[in-house]
């Protein structure tokens, strides 16, 4: 090819406003990584494929580079601000060197843009647009020459519903191509497919998925599919577009077209070539006979085909007898028959639940595949992600419960009555910080009322302040995999990010070693105030809470005695007074303890004019609560002042005080059993003398009224001095433990009430999604209410630095759970949302259940009986974090976690084999097998090998056989977390369903692409991807995680494949 010199230079001198980009830049030629010159500085102009290179702006122009048949290379690095251009021809490369990395980006594109190719992108691009310009066209001039009266008519257009099952997604189809014709010979193809939608009453159109990336075939078949769900606004009128791509590079360290600053949105020719394109109607889907079409792909011109797209549809559970198609396998050209086969499945979730759990779950997003089995058959799998509405709601009820106790604990220190300087000062000090404390939960709950919007924390949230008792990230993650030979099976595994106090921070470390360093600082408060332990603080807190539900219930009871009486009812009066015995009981029990006994004696020293003075610990009664049924009558009972005088002061008179309810409640019974007893003998001489009896009748409802009031009063009255006196020793008791440690006693309590919010929100999510799913499992049901609910937690947080002290948190937050116990009702109301009651360290979380789910509720549950919970956490820290505490660091808190909780879980096995019959595990869970999974479990725990996944794994397994609910855990159930859940699917896949060996990998593939935390999704809250590994981190791993394990272990499959998504 020849060139004009002249015409050439002449060009290079026009003005600066004639080229596409000028600047300077240092260049040399490069053959190999060796640089034949230092660069040197030239000034370079850019004018279509020519750059100009100019020893300075004026000079002429020393040489010229066509940019034909050339690529532009631009590294990754921050810090590196060098392109270098590479020529097929094999001359040297051309090295150019920015000033910054903002220039050396821009000189990247402009110079990915110069050739001929890129101008045919561009020209390609601009003619996809004009098509689909003509498609809205198309039907909008359709629309203009309607008459006018229909036009009116579509004013609104009526639009038609797609027919489906209730709780269903709308539309779900499979792709596959044929015959595709690549741009070369012998270029083999790596394509996949982009879905577009145009909505019909918009027509806007709108991407919506892709298909992964199937290499080197021009046949390819697609194993991920497309699902609409069900809140998804798509009708038959709907047109969905299908663009085929070819990949056409994917390297990982370099990039071969210009990459583009992280703010702006990328081409869409960045490392890829258009093939073809072709549009259907929704309708045209779901009316053909054979539920398939077939479509030609074409240019963008629409004048070449390039191929043909098939499409299929798709209903969980149905295989229809079709063709058989092939696929290739990733290890070997083995051939996958595709199938079809007409099988009816069992549904496994019915319409009677979609209220229940449509006020629980929302948003959710669907992705749909098929994947072949070992033995050449194909199943299908529906992957389900959904936020749920609990992450505020529980946070929100759990901070109002807060707000109640300590508004009553406040009072309950106010009326302590006078006591002492020293303690008066004390009392006023802890009602001020308490004040301050309250005052923080008020507000922080009025800021999460104002919140609108998305119904979860996403991970960029986690530090902020009034999100702080939110959990981050919360998620179902939902696997329904439907079988060709085995029957339907679903499996969840709950998300989120580990239960921590992002905003306080972790300087000090987590709750597990603050809370050990305050309770050593407590033992020596000195003279100060009384050190009770956490265990009787516990306990006080358990009485007062016994006072306040059983008072008012006794009361409640006495005046319906009273009222039985006034109805000479006998019937009536036997179950008022044996409900109000029952209670009574229960009341008198509470304080049969020698805690209330040395409170009081502690409260007397705190009197004015007392001595201040540690008291001494009261000598143990054998005798405390006697025996009830032989007391004396109440009169001979002396009325005491609420708080004796330190002259007057018996030990032993809290005994009599709580003894006298004994004795009242008595004398009401042995009232009652008299008046009862009269009333047969009335009865007897009615029988002989009828008009003695109606005389009689006339007097004794009044009579057994008037002799039981007293009673009842003189109960009532002894009831009520019993809990002046308790409450004031208790809440005496609680502000030596405020006192002894302000302000770090309540800071502390902050961070545990932050803690076990996030915790108790996920629990319980996995609670009622396990109720639902098991409800007609009565194996399941019987396990509930018989042993418990097994709650296992996987962490995979590092012990290193800050992650250290979030497992802290975590441990104690998760090991919290083990007082909240839940309780199914039936609801009465279409609000389906959770019922929180109690205070700290004892919650009771009220279930609601539409009536017809439960009738399905064995009689047990539906009498109202608690429901425990059993949590167990095991952690194994995976990054390059973790390398370091394990190398230079400590790693003793993650293996005693583990080890604890190794013992709870172990714990609960026992009780399992113990109260639930042999035939309740599957025939696949047989005992034996659990048993050597728990054996096994306890040798890797006790080896203290570095980042030994196969803890994970086996505690996953023993958790699934064990019918429990699966946690999955980091920092914010983003990369670790989704690595884990697919690793998890995938595995399942392999070992319960057959998934085909030689796919394994190419399933995990599929699964990532939408779990990683490189596409944007609602699971991260972010676009950006942000790894947590090293490359030098994944190229260890690869070498030593799983070494000892031979395959096909899950432990090395995570080596070879569970980087490279992160």
């Amino acid at each position: 090819m020849k060139f004009n010199a002249k015409d050439l230079a002449l060009l290079a001198r026009r003005p600066s406003g004639c080229f596409d980009k000028e600047g300077k830049l240092k260049i040399c030629r490069v053959v190999g990584d060796e640089k034949l010159i230092e660069p040197r500085e030239r000034w370079c102009r850019l004018k279509g494929n020519l750059l100009f290179l100019m020893k300075n702006k004026s000079s002429e122009a020393s040489e010229v580079v066509i940019l034909e048949r050339c690529w532009v290379v631009e590294f990754r690095s921050k810090t590196d601000v060098s392109i270098v251009l590479k020529f097929q021809s094999g001359e040297p490369d051309l090295y150019l060197e920015a000033a910054s990395k903002p220039d050396c980006e821009s000189w990247a594109v402009a110079l990915g843009e110069a050739n001929s190719e890129g101008l045919q992108n561009k020209i390609q691009q601009l003619r996809r647009l004009i098509m689909e310009i003509k498609e809205e066209r198309s039907s909008d001039e359709a629309r203009h020459f309607l008459p006018s009266s229909q036009v009116d008519s579509l004013g609104e257009p009526q639009f038609t519903s797609i027919q489906r099952i209730a709780n269903e997604p709308k539309l779900e189809f499979s792709l596959a191509c044929k015959d595709l014709v690549a741009a070369t010979r012998d270029r083999k193809l790596n394509t996949f497919i982009q879905v577009s939608v145009v909505h019909p009453a918009e027509h806007i159109l709108t991407r919506y998925s892709s298909t992964e990336i199937v290499e080197g075939t021009r046949d390819p078949l697609f194993l991920t599919g497309v699902t609409f769900p069900p809140e998804y606004p798509i009708y038959e009128e709907t047109k969905i577009k299908l663009t085929v791509y070819d990949v056409k590079d994917k390297s990982q360290d370099t990039v071969r077209t210009s990459v583009l600053p992280d703010h702006k949105e990328p081409r869409a020719d960045v490392g890829r070539s258009f093939l073809g394109c072709t549009t259907f109607r929704v309708g045209d889907l779901v009316k053909s006979k054979e539920q398939q079409l077939t479509l030609t792909l074409r240019t963008s011109d629409g004048g070449k085909t390039v191929g043909t797209i098939e499409v299929n549809l798709v209903k969980m559970g149905e295989l229809e007898d079709g063709e058989t198609d092939h696929i290739t396998t990733d290890a070997q050209d083995q051939k996958c028959a595709l199938v079809r086969e007409c099988t009816a499945t069992e549904g496994i979730s019915g319409k009677d639940n979609l209220p229940s759990l449509n006020a629980v779950l929302k948003n959710p997003i669907c992705k749909l595949y098929r994947f072949p089995t070992s033995d050449n058959k194909w199943m299908r799998i529906r992957e389900q992600m959904a936020e749920t509405t609990l992450s505020f709601h529980v946070p929100k009820e759990l901070i109002n419960l807060h707000i109640k106790e300590d508004m009553r604990r406040n009072q309950e220190l106010k009326d302590l009555g006078e006591l002492a300087p020293h303690w008066d000062n004390m009392r006023k000090s802890v009602i001020a910080h308490c004040d301050q404390m309250l005052s923080m939960y008020q507000d922080t709950l009025a800021e999460l009322g104002k919140h609108t919007g998305s119904s979860f924390k996403s991970s960029c949230s986690k530090g902020e302040k009034t999100l702080e008792f939110i959990p981050i990230n919360l998620h179902l993650q939902r696997m329904h995999v439907h079988s060709p030979r085995l029957k339907d099976a679903l499996y969840d595994v709950i998300t989120v990010g580990a239960p921590a106090a992002h905003f306080q921070g972790f300087k000090n470390g987590g709750l597990r070693k603050l809370l050990s360093k305050f309770e050593a600082e407590r033992r020596n408060t000195g003279y100060q105030c009384i050190y009770y332990s956490p265990e009787n603080t516990a306990k006080a807190k358990e009485v007062l809470s016994n006072i306040n539900h059983l008072q008012p219930l006794i009361s409640s009871h006495a005046d319906l005695l009273l009222n039985s009486a006034s109805q000479h009812s006998p019937d009536s009066l036997k179950n008022s007074l044996k409900m109000l015995s029952e209670k009574t009981e229960l009341f008198v029990h509470a304080f049969k303890d020698q805690l209330v006994r040395s409170a009081l004696l502690a409260l007397y020293t705190a009197r004015p004019g007392c001595p201040l003075k540690k008291p001494a610990v009261p000598r143990n009664s054998a005798e405390e609560g006697g025996d009830l049924q032989h007391q004396d009558h109440p009169s001979q009972i002396k009325r005491q002042d609420s708080i004796p005088h330190h002259s007057e002061y018996d030990e032993e008179e809290w005994d009599r005080v709580w003894a006298n309810v004994g004795k009242s409640l008595n004398c009401v019974i042995a009232m009652v059993d008299r008046l009862l007893e009269k009333d047969v003998s009335n009865s007897k001489e009615s029988e002989n003398d009828p008009s003695a009896a109606d005389c009689k009748v006339l007097h004794t409802g009044g009579d057994w009224y008037e002799q039981l009031y007293p009673l009842v009063i003189t109960l009532k009255d002894c009831m009520g001095e019993v809990v002046t006196r308790a409450k004031q020793s208790m809440a005496f008791v609680l502000l030596q433990e405020l006192a002894c440690g302000l302000p770090q006693c309540l800071m502390l309590t902050l961070r545990r009430d932050i803690v076990f919010s996030q915790a108790l929100a996920g629990l319980v999510c996995g609670f009622i999604i396990k109720l639902h799913t098991g409800l007609h499992d009565q194996g399941f049901l019987q396990q509930l209410h018989t042993v418990g609910l097994l709650v296992q937690y996987e962490g995979l947080l590092s012990t290193y630095s800050e992650e250290a002290g979030m497992l802290e948190d975590m441990a104690v937050g998760i090991s919290d759970l083990q007082k909240v116990m839940f309780k199914v009702i039936e609801a009465k109301s279409e609000d389906f949302l959770p019922i929180i009651t109690g205070r700290r360290e004892h919650y009771v979380i009220e279930v609601q259940l539409p009536a017809k789910m439960f009738e399905l509720l064995p009689q047990e549950i539906k009498e109202g009986k608690l429901l425990r919970m059993y949590p167990v956490l095991f952690n194994v820290g995976i990054n390059e974090q973790q390398t370091l505490a394990e190398r230079f660091g400590d790693t003793t808190l993650q293996e005693n976690i583990n080890q604890e909780n190794l013992e709870l879980l172990k714990e609960y096995y026992k009780l399992f084999t113990e109260k639930m019959p042999p035939d309740c595990l599957p025939h696949f869970q047989e005992q034996n097998d659990l048993k050597g999974l728990l054996e096994n479990l306890h040798q890797n725990i006790q080896a203290k090998k570095r980042k030994n996944v196969e803890i994970m794994w086996l505690a996953a397994t023993i958790c699934r056989k064990l019918n429990g609910v699966r946690f999955t855990c980091c920092k914010s159930a983003k990369d670790r977390t989704s690595m884990s859940v697919t690793l998890e699917q995938c595995s399942i896949l392999r070992d319960e369903h057959q998934l085909h060996k030689d796919f394994f990998i190419r399933a995990l593939d599929c699964m990532r692409r939408s779990h990683g935390s490189l596409v944007k999704s609602p699971l991260t809250g972010k676009g950006e991807s942000s790894s947590p590994f090293s490359k030098r981190e994944r190229r260890r791993n690869q070498g030593t995680i799983g070494q000892s394990v031979s395959p096909p272990c899950p432990v090395r499959l995570w080596s070879r494949s569970s980087w490279r998504h992160c």
